[in-house]
C-alpha cells in the first residue's frame, strides 16, 4: 500500500495532480479545495499523504487502482471519516470537499446544515445525513482559533488568554471544542468583568443549563 509520496508537482487540473518522482510520474486525485492552492505550487517538491483504492469499471467487472493525495495526514484521516457517510463515495467526496477541511468539520460539529448543503454534490438530505452520522466524531479536526476577534470592545489580550484557558478546561471536562468556544464567547460578551478561567467555566455551565 502506498501511503506517502514526495516529488515535483508538474501538473494540476480537473481534480488531479501529477507528481514526478525520481523514477516515475504518479497521478493523484485531489480534493476540490486543494486544486487552486496546488496551482500556485507547480514546480515545487511536495509531500503527499496518499490513500489507495480500487475503482470499479464496466459494472464492476474491472478494477483500476487509484491514488488520492492529501497535503497532511489529518486531511487524509478526515476524508476516511467523511466517506463513511452513506452515499459518499471517494469521487463524490473529493468534489464535495470544496472548502477547507477544518471549515467543513466545524460545520458538522456546529450542525450547520446550510454550509454543508452549499457544497458540490451535497443536497439538503445528504447534509442532514452527514450531521447525523458524523456529529461528535469530528472535534479533533476542528481548528480552535483565537477568540480575540469575537470579544466585545474594550476586552484586552489578558481576557482572551482567560478565554483560551476556559475553553481548554471545558474540553477536558467533556465539552466539544466548538461547544466550549461558543459557550465561553457568549459568557464573555454577557459579562466581560469575569477575571478567572474557573469563573468563566462556572458561568458557561450556568448558561448551558438555561439553553
Amino acid at each position: 500500500m502506498i501511503s506517502r509520496i514526495e516529488g515535483k508537482l508538474v501538473a494540476v487540473g480537473e481534480g488531479r495532480a501529477q507528481v514526478e518522482t525520481s523514477v516515475l510520474t504518479v497521478e493523484l486525485f485531489v480534493p476540490a479545495a486543494d486544486e487552486q492552492r496546488l496551482h500556485a505550487r507547480l514546480g515545487e517538491t511536495l509531500d503527499f499523504h496518499t490513500l489507495c483504492y480500487l475503482e470499479g469499471q464496466g459494472q464492476g467487472n474491472t478494477f483500476i487502482p487509484r491514488l488520492i493525495g492529501f497535503t497532511s495526514g489529518s486531511e487524509r484521516a478526515f476524508f476516511e471519516l467523511f466517506t463513511t457517510v452513506k452515499g459518499l463515495g471517494n469521487r463524490r467526496a473529493l468534489r464535495a470537499l470544496a472548502l477547507p477541511f477544518d471549515t467543513i468539520a466545524q460545520a458538522i460539529a456546529a450542525r450547520d446544515v446550510d454550509i454543508l448543503k452549499s457544497l458540490p454534490e451535497v443536497g439538503p438530505r445528504t447534509a442532514e445525513t452527514i450531521v447525523a452520522e458524523l456529529h461528535g466524531k469530528v472535534d479533533r479536526f476542528v481548528e480552535v482559533k483565537p477568540l480575540d476577534g469575537e470579544l466585545p470592545d474594550g476586552v484586552g489580550v489578558s481576557q482572551s488568554g482567560l478565554a483560551r484557558d476556559a475553553v481548554a478546561m471545558l474540553t477536558q471536562l467533556g465539552e466539544s471544542a466548538v461547544a466550549a468556544r461558543q459557550l465561553v464567547t457568549r459568557v464573555i460578551n454577557a459579562d466581560p468583568a469575569i477575571d478567572t478561567p474557573e469563573d468563566l467555566v462556572a458561568a458557561a455551565y450556568r448558561l448551558k443549563e438555561l439553553t
